[in-house]
């Protein structure tokens, strides 16, 4: 549990659809404000939902730039990857988190994404060895569908490799 930052200018943008006009949201329009966050706290839900992660009782805030997450979830792995999705959307800075773990297990480095990055070069980095791309792509899917389409900003799992015996 925690509070997680992101690029608020990254991400998938998922805002805007259903959302009141600009015009209509004034700095003394607290109705608005909440009309707005009260859509993307909508939104966000259905994205986490498209995951098909085992959440009970899930519950998401938006205060303007700020995600709160409420929630039970099965484990630490699922409990990331939703941090993930949600921190992953274009006007999204902050994530608090307050998601209850059933399965205790180690966390995973979170690692943003550069320019010039790929899966590989972060592989090398964070593993030691380019070939073990595919354990970053896999800690992150859903949410990455294809190990070449990552982007600066975005933020991803780096989990630890199991011990070999």
């Amino acid at each position: 549990m925690g509070l997680f930052d992101f690029v608020k200018n990254a991400g998938a943008k998922i805002f805007g659809k259903d959302e009141p006009e600009p015009e209509m949201v004034t700095a003394n329009s607290a109705d608005a404000h909440a009309q707005m966050n009260a859509i993307r706290a909508k939104q966000l839900a259905s994205l986490v939902k498209d995951l098909g992660l085992d959440i009970s009782g899930l519950t998401i805030k938006v205060d303007r730039e700020t995600a709160i997450l409420g929630g039970t979830i099965d484990t630490q792995a699922n409990r990331e990857k939703v941090i993930l999705a949600v921190g992953n959307v274009a006007g999204i800075s902050k994530v608090d988190d307050n998601l209850a773990v059933e399965h205790k297990e180690p966390e995973a480095v979170f690692y943003t994404v550069k320019s010039g990055d790929t899966l590989s070069k972060i592989a090398k980095e964070q593993y030691g060895s380019a070939n073990k791309y595919h354990a970053i792509f896999e800690a992150n899917r859903p949410m990455l569908e294809n190990p070449d389409k990552i982007y600066p900003g975005q933020v991803l799992r780096i989990p630890a490799l199991p011990e070999k015996g």
